[in-house]
């Protein structure tokens, strides 16, 4: 079992950025398959990201080109840079990590998650 820990959210403006980050509380963590996903309420948690233990890098189409997943193992960190944020980002964001080589945006494969930070978007 590991922890994950996000933080990095908060309320901006349309157009605006975030930096969320995802500390894990093992080393080898960050060199499992890890993820990004967010939920609305009343809706099904949506993956984001994710980047295998391979380093490819995965992304849902409505955030390419603008979001970027990337981790620094010697921080034990995952990041997720967020630009040009549109109202539709508005979402509770969570991390995730699995073992293994297959590394889906499907969060029903992943079996570790953190408590999630709030993004939330304004027009």
């Amino acid at each position: 079992q590991v922890q994950l820990v996000e933080s990095g959210g908060g309320s901006v403006q349309a157009g605006g950025s975030l930096r969320l980050s995802c500390a894990a509380s093992r080393y080898s963590a960050t060199r499992a398959c890890m993820a990004w996903f967010r939920q609305v309420p009343g809706k099904e948690r949506e993956g984001v990201a994710t980047v295998g233990t391979d380093s490819i890098i995965s992304y849902a189409d409505s955030v390419k080109g603008r979001f970027t997943i990337s981790r620094d193992t010697r921080q034990n960190t995952m990041y997720l840079q967020m630009n040009n944020l549109k109202p539709e980002d508005t979402a509770k964001y969570y991390c995730a990590a699995r073992w293994g080589g297959y590394c889906p945006l499907d969060s029903g494969h992943f079996l570790n998650w953190g408590q999630g930070t709030q993004v939330t978007v304004s027009s």
